[in-house]
């Protein structure tokens, strides 16, 4: 009888432990299931409108897929429908990576934290210039041929297509607020290329050389829009992280993506998206940029980091 007891006792003890270590394995799956980064539980990343937001959207999920191969890390790709868009994304969380335009990134760093991990390359340089343009049968050639015209913008917080213009129309005497008959935001270097083209507009800015992009659909382009000025030269744009994101998910994100611009077929999905030829490390970079935005009295906002 005891030992049939004994026999009982720890027949119990061992379905206890038995529900133990499977709830034990259940619990560490459903942990790992919910870890930033996994299928599940994807990593958020988000991409400026700067061209066509169908071919970015495109090379992005290509981009992901590849990081995924890369880095056994998943992502969630989506592209924004405004500049500020992802910079308030990355304030609140809600997106972990963020392709930023320079100015973007400053932002986004000053009012939030966000974390630049890799500077975009190309034609082998960290840097690129905006320009001014103009339609070629508008007798416009100089700057101060544009007043009392009508002009482009891409986005307010665009660097070379807003930022770096404006503060060259400044430095040049030309009050942008009253100089032009009408100014407009158009959303991508890309429309304002083909508002010029189209006569909606008289001129307008973008990155150099924008009209490229077109070239294609548009061949005459070149003919029918000109270029009238060029700006200082501009920081690239970068690839930047929310505060806060684990280090080790972001070297992951760095060392992945620097592998992928060194690959044929990485190099080749990233040169589709934003014509990037390569990414390196680098954010002294971006002083002359927080400069020409105290110059025009932006607000950079406040660095919300402890």
């Amino acid at each position: 009888m005891k030992e049939l007891f004994l026999g009982k006792i720890l027949s119990k003890f061992s379905l206890v432990v038995l529900f133990l270590v499977v709830g034990l394995i259940y619990f560490v799956d459903l942990s790992n299931a919910n870890e930033l980064g996994s299928r599940e539980n994807p990593l958020r990343m988000m991409f400026v409108p700067s061209g066509d937001s169908q071919v970015i959207l495109k090379g992005g999920e290509e981009i992901a897929r590849r990081l995924e191969k890369a880095t056994g890390l998943h992502f969630k790709t989506s592209v924004a429908t405004n500049y500020a868009a992802v910079i308030e994304a990355m304030g609140a969380g809600k997106v972990d990576v963020g392709w930023l335009a320079t100015f973007s990134y400053v932002l986004a760093h000053e009012k939030y934290g966000a974390e630049l991990i890799l500077i975009v390359i190309r034609f082998d340089s960290p840097f690129y210039r905006g320009q001014i343009m103009a339609g070629a049968d508008t007798g416009i050639n100089n700057l101060a041929d544009f007043k009392d015209k009508t002009f482009a913008f891409v986005d307010p917080a665009s660097t070379s297509g807003h930022l770096y213009p404006k503060s060259l129309l400044l430095s040049k005497g030309f009050d942008p607020k009253v100089f032009f008959k009408r100014a407009v935001f158009v959303g991508s270097h890309n429309a304002v290329v083909l508002s010029i083209l189209k006569g909606e507009v008289d001129g307008g800015a973008s990155y150099d050389d924008a009209r490229a992009t077109v070239a294609k659909n548009f061949p005459e382009v070149f003919e029918k829009v000109k270029i009238i000025s060029y700006t200082q030269n501009i920081p690239n744009d970068v690839v930047a992280v929310r505060k806060n994101l684990n280090p080790t998910l972001k070297q992951n994100i760095r060392e992945g993506l620097k592998y992928l611009a060194k690959t044929p077929e990485g190099s080749k999905v990233l040169k589709k998206v934003y014509g990037i030829s390569g990414l390196a490390d680098l954010d002294a970079f971006f002083d002359p940029v927080r400069e020409a935005g105290k110059l025009l009295g932006l607000d950079l906002g406040h660095s919300r980091k402890p």
